[in-house]
């Protein structure tokens, strides 16, 4: 099972509870994790297409292809800079 945090008044707008969470029986990339738990995520998809959301797992900044795993925690943040072109510095 992991944790999903979701920050920001934008991302958080977007969805019924701030605090979720869903099952992983093995290490899975976040792409993955948004596909199998799509109705979780679905809220999220425009923001992840648009690059304005930042991905950290155990607080450490990670990317769409970066690996979870039971017991870790997933924080999404809305992230949003003109000159950034959102959050794409890390999440390519």
């Amino acid at each position: 099972m992991i944790k999903v945090l979701v920050f920001g008044q934008t991302l958080q707008d977007a969805v019924e509870e701030p605090e979720f969470e869903c099952e992983v029986p093995e290490p899975i990339t976040v792409r993955e994790l948004f596909q199998v738990h799509a109705e979780k995520f679905e809220p999220f998809q425009s923001f992840l297409v648009s690059n304005q959301v930042m991905v950290t797992i155990n607080l450490k900044i990670s990317t769409l292809e970066s690996k979870i795993k039971d017991g870790d925690t997933l924080k999404l943040t809305h992230q949003f800079n003109p000159e950034l072109e959102g959050a794409r510095w890390h999440n390519p």
